[in-house]
């Protein structure tokens, strides 16, 4: 496996419960990390749980083509090149058709799709550049499988895979590597707005989905994990 020791990595949604863990997991293994999130209390409180410095921080809405600008105006004023950048970012809305508005269903694209898209329209000329990188995104399960109620965000989540299947085509000539991570349920606080009866206690603890993130950070260089399909054994979807 690769070491992420010395790599230049962004790690976008790095306030959420999954988030946090694999930022804590790069920081230990070595790697130049560089944190971005919505909230700015909890970047600040994830900075100083970290030891991290401000400066290797940004508050960013990735939805806004000026803050994604800016995060990567703010990253290579730390880091001259980047190695991995980790998507980690997302929303949802589960709502039967019937309830789901216009809105919703828009914020939802907003985020989960034009949010990705216009990260990769940032950084992925740098990487181009060195005709090396690696890309990690996290459609979960929904992005494979549809469920009742998640019509918004499957929407985003297919979007998101059908875009870089086509992206992958287009460096498939460089070492640029892109990956998927099909996370199933997660015990994070993406539940905690969404007005669901789910078992918590049966998901996937969010220090096991932050280790997935982490172990493919370390794909070896000769070879690429196209995706990686993680769910609870005892609710499995795919």
């Amino acid at each position: 496996m690769e070491n992420v020791r010395g790599k230049n990595v962004l790690l976008v949604g790095a306030t959420g419960s999954i988030g946090r863990r694999a930022a804590r997991l790069l920081l230990s293994s070595g790697a130049n990390l560089f944190v971005t999130g919505k909230s700015a209390h909890k970047l600040s409180q994830l900075c100083a749980d970290l030891q991290l410095p401000l400066e290797k921080s940004l508050v960013a809405d990735i939805s806004n083509a000026q803050e994604v600008a800016q995060l990567h105006q703010a990253f290579f004023a730390q880091y001259a090149t980047i190695d991995i950048l980790v998507n980690a970012a997302g929303i949802g809305i589960i709502k039967s058709m019937d309830t789901l508005s216009e809105a919703e269903f828009l914020r939802t694209l907003q985020y989960n799709l034009m949010g990705p898209f216009l990260l990769v329209k940032a950084f992925l000329p740098d990487m181009k550049a060195v005709k090396a990188g690696l890309i990690i995104h996290i459609p979960g399960v929904l992005g494979k499988v549809p469920m009742a109620g998640a019509a918004a965000y499957s929407a985003s989540k297919y979007g998101l895979v059908g875009m870089m299947q086509s992206v992958r085509e287009e460096v498939k000539r460089t070492e640029i590597r892109i990956t998927n991570l099909f996370l199933g349920g997660v015990d994070s606080d993406f539940w905690d707005t969404i007005d669901l009866k789910v078992q918590r206690d049966k998901m996937i603890v969010a220090d096991e989905a932050a280790k997935a993130i982490w172990f493919l950070c370390q794909q070896p260089r000769s070879g690429v994990v196209s995706e990686m399909v993680l769910q609870p054994f005892n609710h499995q979807a795919i």
